[in-house]
């Protein structure tokens, strides 16, 4: 169970934008993938990895638009070490091509990409449900893809972005693609922003020792692409039953935790937490405890969930294996 050490505390605050986070950071040498990277904070993430000397590889199911964010990079930050190769998460011959054809060393894999409360259940032609394939196991086969790549390098992160609406939903082990629990979009989402925090929590415990540590975290309330399957009245009226701020962060503060998980070395040898707002989340006991964007809830930081998360992944990766 996470949170019995100290919670992680840092100078920085819900306010700070991660180009202040890495102010100080050379990242000189240092290779970095960040997923859905064409827009919203991983265009962010990616740019101020970059700006501080990494070279980056931003991955994208747009290639136009990864090209486009990818050349506004290098003008902005001067660096010609930004390239784009594509990735559709939900398709896993897409994510064993992406890992098949990577190279050398990676220091920084940082999983970003992510659909949003699709409104009517969808599943893939594998028959996992839509958000579940794509913000979880495919992520999920993306790292396990790579890690060799991350052992090479000897001190290695992960980032898994997930979400406060893991608040809303623990994976339902029993029922993954909600074929007798009504499916609710943000349910559905909620379930895959749990695995996010499971894998971070089961990356870490098995790969610490070969240099690789892992970090789940929620970025913040952000108005981006994310949100492109969602009616706005129906975005607002679920916030507002979380009890949700309707305050929300710009890209430059919602990319200040990604990279302060990524390169800060605030976070160095520091590994298996949910972070947000740049600090250690609590764990809650209820919902009722959050604000509706603060707080984890014990079944994502669950030991036991995470290794039984990781089987399960496992077992469907290799099942769906090209």
């Amino acid at each position: 169970m996470a949170n019995a050490s100290p919670l992680l505390t840092t100078p920085f605050d819900e306010r700070s934008t991660a180009q202040e986070v890495l102010a100080d950071v050379d990242l000189s040498g240092r290779r970095a993938i960040v997923t859905g990277a064409s827009s919203g904070i991983g265009t962010e993430t990616a740019r101020v990895l970059a700006l501080q000397g990494a070279a980056v590889t931003l991955t994208a199911r747009d290639l136009v638009a990864g090209e486009t964010a990818a050349a506004q990079i290098r003008q902005s930050t001067g660096n010609r070490a930004v390239d784009v190769r594509p990735l559709e998460l939900a398709d896993p011959s897409s994510v064993a091509t992406f890992a098949d054809r990577w190279d050398g060393p990676l220091d920084i894999l940082i999983n970003n990409a992510g659909v949003m409360a699709i409104p009517e259940r969808t599943l893939t032609p594998g028959g996992d449900e839509l958000q579940f394939a794509t913000n979880h196991l495919g992520h999920f086969a993306l790292a396990t893809g790579l890690a060799d790549a991350l052992r090479a390098s000897g001190d290695a992160r992960i980032v898994s972005v997930s979400s406060s609406a893991s608040l809303r939903c623990p994976v339902l082990f029993d029922d993954l693609t909600f074929a007798f629990v009504a499916y609710d979009p943000f349910a559905a989402y909620g379930q895959s922003k749990t695995a996010n925090v499971l894998f971070a929590v089961e990356a870490d415990r098995r790969w610490a020792r070969d240099g690789i540590r892992a970090n789940a975290l929620m970025p913040g309330g952000i108005a981006t692409n994310l949100q492109r399957h969602v009616d706005p009245d129906a975005l607002a009226e679920a916030r507002r039953q979380a009890g949700a701020s309707s305050d929300l962060k710009t890209v430059a503060q919602g990319a200040a935790t990604s990279v302060l998980a990524a390169a800060s070395p605030l976070l160095q040898g520091i590994g298996g937490r949910y972070l947000e707002d740049c600090q250690e989340a609590q764990t809650i006991a209820s919902r009722a405890e959050s604000d509706g964007r603060h707080g984890v809830a014990p079944y994502a930081l669950d030991a036991d969930n995470a290794q039984r998360l990781w089987d399960i992944s496992e077992q469907r990766v290799a099942s769906l294996s090209p």
